[in-house]
């Protein structure tokens, strides 16, 4: 990271590795790890960003009231904050309640993609328990309110003494209307407000959504200081109204579009990412946003020449700064990642990586790719010339291979 000229690091803390039964004792081994981790990082004036939830509940919880399902989640995860903040408040300044809460509720409780893996037929796959009709909309409503109690919390009774700022992140796509056609302008809002906007549900989930009491929703709306953003890129949206006459519905019938996308490596569409920055500075009031992950999907393979990372990187970053000078009131840019490691959703198939890993030498072997050169260059020049616009060399072959530690 040092080599690197990183200047800040977001990892998520494991609520199972510090408090193995959800409530209770803390885990001494757990906290030392943690501790250990924000101490080297600042050590090195790296600023450390914690996410408290990422797909990762202690199974005791689970298994005793179906977690996020259930309300009590709301008053186990607040105590969990609440470690969290005394604990290591005192050098973290930068919290995000949940990673992808928007896509959490979908993937573990519509179509069982991610954990608990909870889905119904015909609407998931491999399904064995769950309600996708219903539990996807429960659990993002006890999502937000855990996510509003951590807040309230952390405001009460931390921050004025810790002097930091805390969130939530969603995963945010640019949603682009394929056609000139109003529904298809029409099936692109609703599409964001799917994603986003949740209170704008109700007339499409009807009863299935849980309802906010007008305080809840009041809290809700106040309880952040800062927006994380998960964005990789640009979707086209096609309407398909007539999913709205099933009669059985769940999470992605009720929004009614068709979407086409690459999978294997995403389009570069920078302004794409400026598109999105500036629906959130119209639609939301500017609120403070972070981008907490952003990067190009290959292939793992072992070349190191990954040049379309270069120009994800590139391109996006540039997008970025011209949000910025329009006044977005963007605060930062992580490249996701670091390493190649296992994926959640595809192992070992794919790589966001700017250093490849060796699986199969005894000591994982590290070597820099190209992007790792790129990006490092661009972060120890500051990118920005005198004249404001980025300096982002692509011919970087003059860069040493061997600048970096293996």
């Amino acid at each position: 990271m040092v080599d690197t000229g990183l200047e800040a690091y977001r990892f998520s803390i494991s609520w199972s590795r510090l408090i193995p039964n959800g409530r209770g004792p803390v885990n001494p081994k757990g906290l030392q790890y943690y501790n250990n981790l924000i101490n080297e990082l600042i050590s090195n004036g790296i600023q450390p960003h914690v996410t408290l939830h990422h797909s990762d509940l202690p199974q005791a919880l689970e298994d005793e009231y179906r977690g996020w399902l259930n309300r009590n989640i709301v008053y186990d995860f607040t105590a969990y904050a609440d470690v969290c903040f005394r604990k290591f408040g005192d050098r973290v300044l930068h919290w995000t309640t949940m990673n992808e809460g928007n896509v959490f509720a979908v993937g573990g409780y519509n179509n069982g993609s991610l954990p608990p893996q909870h889905c119904s037929l015909p609407f998931g796959v491999n399904c064995t328990r769950g309600n996708s009709s219903t539990e996807p909309y429960l659990a993002s409503h006890n999502i937000l309110l855990a996510h509003t109690s951590a807040a309230r919390l952390y405001k009460e009774k931390y921050q004025d003494k810790q002097h930091g700022f805390i969130g939530i992140n969603l995963l945010a796509f640019w949603f682009i209307p394929l056609t000139n056609k109003t529904e298809d302008a029409i099936a692109t809002q609703r599409a964001k407000d799917f994603l986003i906007g949740y209170d704008d549900l109700l007339g499409i989930a009807g009863s299935r959504l849980p309802v906010f009491t007008n305080l809840e929703s009041n809290q809700v709306k106040g309880s952040f200081d800062l927006l994380g953003l998960n964005y990789y890129f640009g979707l086209y949206i096609k309407d398909n109204s007539s999913k709205l006459s099933m009669e059985v519905r769940d999470f992605f019938t009720d929004m009614a579009i068709e979407v086409s996308a690459c999978l294997t490596q995403f389009p570069i569409v920078p302004s794409a990412l400026q598109e999105l920055l500036q629906y959130f500075k119209q639609a939301y009031g500017n609120p403070p946003i972070y981008i907490h992950e952003s990067g190009q999907r290959t292939r793992r393979i072992s070349s190191l020449e990954d040049e379309q990372r270069v120009n994800y990187l590139h391109g996006h970053i540039g997008a970025l700064l011209d949000a910025l000078r329009n006044g977005s009131n963007a605060r930062g840019y992580f490249q996701w990642a670091l390493l190649d490691v296992l994926e959640l959703l595809d192992g070992y198939v794919s790589s966001y990586r700017l250093y490849y890993v060796d699986l199969d030498d005894p000591d994982l072997k590290r070597q820099p790719k190209l992007s790792a050169h790129w990006y490092s260059h661009f972060l120890k020049s500051k990118g920005v010339s005198s004249d404001g616009f980025l300096k982002l060399e692509k011919n970087l072959t003059a860069l040493s291979h061997d600048h970096f530690s293996q």
